[in-house]
């Protein structure tokens, strides 16, 4: 019996009832940390933009490329917050004085700052 070009390239298959099913694995991924950003990317491209999610996957570079977006989110995420509570006057003076002010105006800077790394970012 001729070999498939599966097995010709070094694959080899494993017998399931009447079923020859190939012995698949996905490359290794390089270990990286992977937080609430990525995983909102990887929901996203997952139901989204499958073609994208399964080529990152099945290539290895899913964890990657989700660890860069997570890096990259993170920092966008704290630049904005510092920039619009420097431009709102949310110091540590208002904390001390008013916190339950303070507390309303932070929440408030960080909804608008996960918005917008959202829109940048996560869903671009």
């Amino acid at each position: 019996m001729a070999k498939t070009i599966f097995e010709q390239t070094g694959g080899t298959y494993t017998m399931q009832g009447d079923y020859c099913l190939p012995n698949l694995t996905l490359p290794p991924e390089e270990e990286r940390h992977i937080g609430v950003w990525a995983h909102r990317r990887r929901q996203y491209l997952k139901q989204h933009h499958k073609i994208l999610y399964y080529n990152l996957l099945t290539s290895g570079k899913l964890r990657f490329h989700l660890a860069d977006v997570e890096e990259e989110a993170q920092s966008l995420f704290l630049r904005l917050v510092k920039e619009y509570a420097e431009r709102e006057g949310v110091t540590e003076q208002l904390k001390a004085e008013n916190p339950t002010e303070w507390v309303q105006k932070m929440n408030n800077i960080r909804s608008r700052a996960a918005e917008t790394v959202c829109a940048d970012l996560i869903f671009a």
